[in-house]
């Protein structure tokens, strides 16, 4: 299995290597331009910038969700404007515990690409350890990134409409249990969650200093969410199809591979007011 965690040590050793680049998606979902200027004031040399509305999403048409996911053919190219190809090892950072760092990382797995790793600690820890800034954009780089869709690697609304009462089909939310419970709800017009769904918030899977929690950890953790289900049955949700991404990350790097995503997610299941709203715990 290729490796999808790495520390700022291992990073470091290859700032310099070809075969690696480096992505910075920081974001705020409360100042959309942030990351931009964050980047803008200091990144890891050599890392490309990703936008999560421009660059790692598609339009919106009121219906999709707040994060729908892009068009292949347009994601390949920024890809290929970056230099990654078959053999690259990509890695990829922001400055909130992967949270939307985990986004690229399922999109490129889901578009055939495995050499992709979250970089453990983020900018934070690399800023911690004092280690090398810049300011400079790199120049682009010429790729060979071709993307091979998995159609089994995510669902739609429809699929979750038909087997959100189907024990076979397991239904994990990743976003803070408030939101869940339908206690509050700042980002989307309908507070609560979809029926069956359980709810497992992404920041458990850290450890206190924003690092992910061990593998062996992990496993035991999710293993009491899942019960007798595999980790094949399971299909992720979040707010956006975006910190949803945390928990599949987290059961991969547990060894529990295989759960689907919902890139609509909460956004996308509530703009339509005729399906059902389940709210408390």
């Amino acid at each position: 299995m290729e490796k999808i965690l790495v520390t700022t040590q291992e990073l470091a050793e290859h700032l310099d290597d070809p075969r690696w680049v480096v992505f910075d998606v920081r974001h705020d979902l409360s100042d959309v331009g942030r990351g931009r200027r964050s980047y803008a004031a200091g990144h890891v040399p050599g890392a490309y910038f990703l936008h999560l509305d421009e660059d790692l999403s598609g339009p919106k048409d009121g219906k999709n969700g707040r994060h729908p996911l892009p068009e292949v053919g347009a994601f390949a190219r920024r890809m290929n404007e970056r230099g990654v190809g078959a053999d690259t090892q990509v890695v990829v950072y922001d400055d909130a515990s992967g949270c939307y760092a985990v986004r690229l990382w399922w999109m490129l797995r889901w578009l055939g690409h495995e050499r992709v790793a979250i970089l453990d600690g983020g900018y934070p820890h690399w800023v911690r350890e004092r280690r090398p800034i810049d300011t400079k954009v790199p120049p682009p780089r010429a790729g060979d990134f071709t993307p091979r869709a998995n159609a089994e690697a995510s669902v739609d609304v429809h699929y979750v409409e038909r087997t959100r009462d189907d024990a076979t089909v397991m239904l994990i939310d990743a976003r803070a249990p408030e939101r869940y419970s339908g206690k509050i709800e700042p980002l989307d017009p309908v507070a609560g969650h979809v029926p069956g769904a359980v709810n497992r918030f992404w920041q458990e899977n850290l450890r206190d200093d924003g690092h992910m929690k061990p593998a062996h950890e992990l496993q035991e953790e999710y293993r009491q969410v899942l019960g007798e289900a595999s980790p094949a049955q399971v299909v992720h949700m979040c707010g956006s199809g975006v910190t949803a991404c945390h928990n599949l990350f987290a059961m991969t790097l547990a060894g529990l591979p295989g759960g689907r995503l919902y890139p609509g997610s909460w956004s996308e299941w509530c703009a339509d007011r005729a399906r059902p709203v389940a709210r408390g715990d």
